[in-house]
């Protein structure tokens, strides 16, 4: 099969492309900053701003499914990030033919979203970090939700909750809509959705993805997460 990835320097898309490469898939990375990509068999790298339409449909020719794991930071600014890209390369897809779509949203979108058992994330930290710093964010997410939405195409939200590196694929479980848990690998993310363009369990609806065999520790994530990485 041949996948378009786009977000593909980002570190979800960073690893849904080794592990499409090493599932025999052709992969089209899409960048701004191809020179991190390492050459590969089976590997194309196309430099492309993903709100730029020419770029996108260069990037999308002949493939069979479009991934995006495109993300941004929280900011008290408007975020347009998703809502711009996904209407771009839906307008793509539709013109060129190309009908699977998998994008990366969030497990905040699904309004009856609570983790069972987790107190101190639904009564602190989710009101702090995902409702209030990351507003902005999720508006842009859910505008890009109903932008999709509004296609023919076959498409699925993918929705994590907190993301969090680990080296390795780990057990994970996925539910329609959203899922019960805290917390997401990066690497089961990314094996949630190249199991998903295979199964087509989730047609145009939204996959919840919880990672259930490793939690990593808060205070760690909001470190690597939050303060780290701005």
């Amino acid at each position: 099969m041949r996948i378009t990835v786009f977000g593909a320097n980002g570190p979800t898309g960073r690893l849904l492309t080794d592990q499409a490469l090493a599932s025999g898939h052709q992969v089209v990375a899409v960048t701004r900053r191809p020179g991190s990509l390492v050459p590969r068999a089976g590997l194309t790298v196309a430099v492309a701003d993903a709100t730029d339409p020419a770029a996108v449909a260069t990037a999308i020719e002949g493939t069979d499914a479009v991934l995006s794991t495109l993300g941004t930071r929280f900011s008290k600014n408007p975020v347009t990030t998703y809502s711009a890209s996904g209407t771009v390369i839906t307008d793509a897809m539709t013109r060129q033919g190309v009908t699977r779509l998998l994008v990366v949203s969030s497990n905040i979108l699904d309004p009856q979203w609570r983790p069972s058992g987790a107190y101190f994330f639904n009564h602190v930290l989710d009101p702090l970090v995902n409702r209030r710093l990351g507003r902005t964010l999720h508006e842009d997410m859910r505008r890009m939700e109903g932008v999709i939405r509004g296609t023919d195409l076959d498409w699925t939200f993918v929705r994590p909750s907190g993301l969090f590196d680990h080296p390795v694929v780990t057990a994970y479980r996925t539910a329609e809509t959203s899922a019960d848990g805290v917390f997401t690998a990066r690497a089961d993310l990314a094996a949630s959705m190249l199991r998903e363009v295979a199964e087509r369990r989730y047609v145009r609806t939204a996959m919840g993805v919880i990672t259930t065999a490793v939690k990593p520790s808060i205070v760690k994530l909001i470190w690597n997460e939050g303060v780290k990485k701005k």
